[in-house]
């Protein structure tokens, strides 16, 4: 291996494992090295991965704030609310206040989530602030309906790319999370709250229709926010009893192309009361798009099959992959 990759190697990977920091000058095995290569080339991607959806959500965020909110004096919810209701009141620069506004929930980030969490968070507000400041998005409407939904699309695909990214462009979601471990509430109340809270106050010291179209804005960028984050395509898991579970099995291997997993049952209670029985419980995942052809499939097989049906966050390799239905 060459001896510069080799150095680059050793000083940023292997020299920072636990098991040679107690070893003066440990001997690295050819083996070492390569494993520290792979794990180096899989950090430098995914900082590369954070660092393109960080800048790519600080631009959509900077072009639904000067494109649409700000020439037309619109506001939304969390931070960015405040820091757009401070500016409607003050007329103190946006790019000040965001920063300003941000700093409590960074220091609340450090202690809530990690340091490496604050640092991201940091570079993307600075780089909104920038942003904001010096780049001359051009005013796209005025019409207050396209404002609110647009202006909230692009604010929310800007939010949702900087958590993709590893960091937030809006404090509020850490302080909705340290809240919610100290009270056990959830985080969505929180953050409900926290904006019913900033929109009273747009409609006490602006007018109940800046209000009301500030409501409309936040739910454009919630909404987006989910979409981005979480995917188009949401996961199911699916939990099928059945006598018939070896038909069941090779359908999904030679139907509908996905993997699955064979729990062994035991005991058991249903419609004939509870009894011991050796049988097969199947447990897959797939899209919630292809759940009407596989309960079709399911109902060919097994009429009375007890399913199970759970929403699934996210997922990691398997044969679960984002593609058409094949065509039956």
């Amino acid at each position: 291996m060459n001896p510069f990759i080799s150095k680059v190697i050793i000083n940023t990977v292997l020299n920072n494992k636990n098991q040679y920091k107690s070893i003066k000058n440990p001997n690295y095995s050819e083996q070492d090295l390569k494993k520290g290569l792979n794990e180096l080339i899989i950090t430098v991607k995914r900082i590369a991965k954070d660092a393109l959806f960080i800048v790519a959500g600080v631009f959509a965020a900077g072009f639904g704030l000067r494109g649409f909110l700000l020439p037309n004096d619109f506001i939304d919810g969390g931070a960015m609310g405040i820091s757009l209701l401070l500016y409607e009141l003050t007329k103190i620069p946006l790019s000040y206040l965001v920063i300003l506004i941000n700093i409590p929930f960074i220091l609340l980030g450090i202690r809530v989530i990690n340091k490496t969490f604050a640092v991201k968070t940091i570079l993307s507000i600075i780089g909104l602030a920038i942003v904001i400041a010096f780049v001359p998005f051009p005013q796209i409407t005025s019409d207050k309906l396209l404002i609110s939904i647009f202006g909230g699309f692009f604010l929310g695909t800007g939010i949702g790319l900087a958590i993709r990214g590893g960091s937030v462009i809006d404090g509020t979601e850490v302080l909705a999370i340290f809240v919610s471990r100290k009270l056990g509430t959830s985080i969505g109340d929180i953050i409900m709250f926290i904006n019913i809270i900033i929109f009273a106050f747009a409609a006490y010291l602006l007018s109940i229709e800046t209000a009301m179209y500030a409501m409309l804005t936040y739910l454009s960028a919630s909404k987006t926010v989910d979409f981005i984050v979480e995917g188009f395509e949401e996961y199911m898991g699916i939990t099928i009893v059945s006598d018939y579970s070896d038909d069941i099995r090779i359908m999904l291997r030679d139907e509908l192309k996905r993997g699955y997993t064979i729990y062994k049952q035991k005991k058991g209670s249903g419609k004939t009361g509870e009894k011991t029985i050796e049988s097969e419980i199947v447990y897959t995942v797939i899209t919630r798009l292809e759940m009407g052809k596989l309960y079709s499939e399911i109902e060919k097989i097994d009429a009375d099959a007890f399913i199970i049906t759970q929403s699934v966050k996210n997922i990691k390799g398997g044969l679960v992959k984002k593609r058409p239905l094949d065509e039956h």
